[in-house]
């Protein structure tokens, strides 16, 4: 009869053989995913920093999508039969993720259907921009892969003439303004490229006549056919919500708590926020500030507006904002700031429409690149008035809060850092979690104001943007579960969030266009103040900032609950 003892040992021994065989299998499986992934998705793979495919568009008819569905389904089933608590660490993470990531893509197949009814999902200048906009290769070699997905661009838009049926309005409507953007920057922008390298200017321009012919006739279709018969609803309605909810976030945050926390944050921002404007009233106005909460909030917001850039300086400004920022970061020790370089641009033209400014990380899997933080100017057809508020909103004060978002210590530092994670796939890299990394930039603005920078003006303009996260989250599920009115949302924007016309009717825009995206800045900030709670909690009050914003930054970008199991917390 065996031995105590030697079962144990036994048992031991098959543990120890069982973990590397599972760590095995899920890293073939992984890898071989990753693969036939990218392989089908050219575009993407090109922004991950994967250029093999370069010189290709992905395949956008009906016959890709069943595909794309039964290649999802397959490695579903394969995953399945891994036993997940038989991997390392990293392994066991990236398994969750891979799995959640498959789930969710299988539900924008086969429940979301938005190559049906989304002309954004056709939008080629990203393929176009991606190739021109970083020096990852000589500037010849990634203009001839242009020039063969130029020559792809027609078929593409044959296929979306094929498969959109009844789009809603807002969403044809956006795709018509940045098809105007993308015949531009074929027609004109890439004057400059082609001029470094003449010698393949006979040979472009045939193609780029003919891509850009493609274009004005699908922009014709857009207008004269699509747009009269635009009558789908953007709203997504409460069960689809739900789900897109539950795959955009990957957290354990309900609906209903979301709502229920922000509508008692909204209350609780204000009450500091009227705090904080007390102090600038008397400053301003020579008394002391009336009891009325509002009427004071709006009379210092309205006062910080009066310093404002206009699109000929507002670039330049951010240039300013940035170093600023950056050496504010370094001195206090907030977090470790990458070498990699950052370059303030002013958005192309194809991605205006949806947010006034973003921050274009490198690819987690480019080996160089710099990181661009882009500015929107307002479009041409605004009236003065329209410019006024745009700018008003966005005031000297709001550009410091944007550039710690977008830049220092927020994406640019934490996408920077998080591109320097390895494991033994790429899982993590190419399912990146918006919930962390818009957490992350909204929590950096809330450290910056916490450390005093800027004062109290600019900790004015990152309580008003605290304000702004939470009636994101409000809104999102409200117009695409509740009902909410275009009146009843600016109403919200402008009375409990004090911003600027033109800053609600853009954010109406965008919640009708990117259902369940606005609800990851406050989530996301929701989860990364628990990280730091934790943390402290674990490590005491006085655990050195530092240190802890590196550790949480060091996991690349999963979702938040993956990072509070990887820091034991």
């Amino acid at each position: 009869m065996k031995s105590l003892f030697t079962i144990f040992v036994t048992v031991l021994l098959a543990a120890c053989s069982q973990a590397p065989a599972e760590d095995t299998r899920f890293e073939k499986l992984a890898n071989q995913f990753i693969e036939a992934f990218l392989e089908m998705h050219p575009e993407w793979a090109t922004g991950l920093g994967d250029h093999r495919y370069d010189h290709r568009l992905g395949d956008y008819s009906l016959d890709s999508v069943e595909k794309g569905k039964t290649l999802l389904h397959s490695y579903r089933d394969s995953l399945k039969t891994i036993d997940a608590t038989g991997l390392n660490e990293a392994n066991r993470i990236d398994y969750q993720i891979l799995a959640h990531n498959l789930e969710a893509m299988l539900f924008q197949y086969e429940v979301l259907r938005e190559y049906e009814w989304n002309p954004r999902v056709y939008n080629i200048g990203g393929a176009v921009y991606g190739l021109i906009a970083r020096d990852f290769a000589p500037l010849k070699e990634r203009l001839l892969n242009l020039k063969e997905r130029l020559k792809g661009i027609p078929e593409v838009l044959e296929h979306a003439k094929k498969n959109l049926k009844n789009p809603p309005k807002i969403h044809t409507e956006t795709a018509i303004l940045q098809n105007k953007g993308n015949i531009n920057m074929i027609e004109s922008e890439l004057d400059r490229f082609l001029d470094e390298v003449p010698e393949l200017k006979d040979e472009f321009q045939p193609v780029r006549e003919q891509a850009v012919a493609a274009l004005e006739a699908y922009g014709k279709w857009l207008e004269e056919d699509l747009l009269p018969r635009s009558d789908g609803d953007f709203r997504l309605g409460d069960e689809k919500y739900r789900q897109k909810l539950k795959f955009t976030l990957e957290s354990d945050f309900s609906k209903e708590e979301i709502l229920q926390r922000a509508e008692a944050d909204l209350r609780e921002t204000q009450n500091v926020m009227h705090q904080t404007a007390q102090e600038l009233y008397k400053q301003y106005f020579g008394t002391d500030a009336t009891d009325d909460k509002k009427q004071v909030i709006k009379a210092v917001l309205d006062k910080l507006a009066e310093d404002r850039p206009d699109n000929e300086t507002i670039v330049a400004l951010a240039e300013e904002k940035l170093q600023t920022a950056t050496e504010f970061t370094a001195e206090h020790k907030l977090v470790t700031i990458p070498n990699e370089p950052v370059k303030i641009i002013v958005m192309p033209e194809f991605q205006r429409g949806v947010a006034v400014a973003y921050c274009d990380s490198p690819g987690p899997l480019e080996e160089k690149g710099e990181t661009f933080y882009a500015i929107s100017p307002t479009p041409e057809n605004w009236t003065p008035e329209r410019v006024t508020s745009f700018f008003r909103e966005y005031n000297n004060y709001m550009l410091d809060n944007l550039t710690i978002h977008e830049a220092v210590p927020g994406h640019y530092l934490q996408l920077a850092l998080s591109n320097k994670f390895k494991a033994p796939t790429s899982i993590r890299s190419i399912f990146q979690s918006g919930t962390f990394i818009e957490g992350w930039a909204t929590y950096a603005e809330q450290l910056m104001a916490e450390k005093g920078y800027g004062g109290p003006q600019v900790k004015m303009q990152q309580l008003k943007m605290r304000l702004r996260l939470i009636i994101n989250a409000i809104i999102d599920q409200k117009i695409h579960t509740a009902g909410m009115t275009e009146q009843q949302a600016m109403d919200l924007m402008m009375n409990e969030g004090f911003q600027e016309e033109g800053e609600a009717a853009g954010k109406w825009r965008r919640a009708c266009l990117t259902s369940t995206q606005l609800s990851t800045y406050y989530v996301g900030n929701s989860e990364i103040n628990d990280l730091r709670k934790g943390y402290e909690t674990k490590h005491g009050s006085n655990a050195v900032m530092q240190k802890m914003h590196d550790a949480m930054l060091s996991f690349g970008s999963p979702a938040p609950r993956y990072v509070k199991e990887l820091l034991g917390i």
